[in-house]
């Protein structure tokens, strides 16, 4: 005589993920779970009761029920219907009276924090990517001021680009006066001054620079 096998449970038909447990749900009481547009929020205490109606059922477990309900109650379509008004309702959509005002306020908080953090986490992964498009040996582009500096010449190279593009002619001794405006051409660059003063040939220039040279007429140029 052979000893009988004692059965063993079947857990084949055991659901495996959150998202399966909360469709169950909304399959199984659609008037209360949705899986679409602006969730309702539930009856306070709507666990206890679920895991009545689901005692013995093979699909979920007590766990699984738990994680199905955090998980749905923190969504964002849940916390969008958690507004001003709204009704709670049981698990066949009866209204079990009007959502508190703190656990609006509560809602509409959490919703703008979790979009805030799923936005900064979006802007990194963005940024990640392009830094990982970018060729290694890619130089860092330089800030705006400074590209600006390098397409725009600066007020006195672009001075001294027109003043070395015009040609400087000389101006006679005789036609040299106080206050005159002249290019002294002792030095590499010829340098801007004003004629400060005329004494038996020789010309007191002071120059842009703050200097005064004393210089002869064939020095100066306009």
């Amino acid at each position: 005589m052979t000893t009988e096998q004692q059965p063993t449970a079947d857990n084949s038909n055991k659901l495996k993920d959150v998202k399966e447990v909360i469709a169950y749900l909304a399959e199984k009481f659609p008037l209360c779970f949705s899986l679409e547009g602006d969730a309702k929020p539930l009856k306070i205490g709507l666990f206890q009761e679920l895991a009545e109606r689901l005692e013995g059922d093979d699909k979920v477990s007590k766990t699984q029920l738990r994680q199905a309900i955090r998980r749905y109650t923190n969504s964002w379509r849940y916390l969008r219907g958690s507004k001003a008004g709204a009704q709670r309702v049981d698990l066949d959509g009866n209204d079990c009276g009007e959502l508190e005002q703190e656990h609006v306020e509560h809602a509409q908080k959490t919703l703008q924090e979790s979009q805030d953090r799923a936005k900064q986490v979006r802007q990194e992964k963005a940024s990640a990517e392009r830094k990982a498009k970018r060729p290694a040996n890619a130089k860092p582009r330089p800030a705006r001021a400074q590209q600006a500096a390098k397409a725009k010449p600066s007020k006195i190279k672009k001075e001294a680009v027109e003043r070395n593009s015009k040609p400087l002619e000389k101006v006679e001794a005789d036609k040299l006066k106080v206050g005159m405006t002249v290019m002294v051409t002792l030095g590499r660059n010829p340098a801007k001054g004003v004629i400060s003063d005329l004494s038996k040939g020789d010309v007191m220039v002071s120059l842009d620079s703050g200097l005064t040279v004393k210089v002869k007429a064939e020095h100066l140029r306009v």
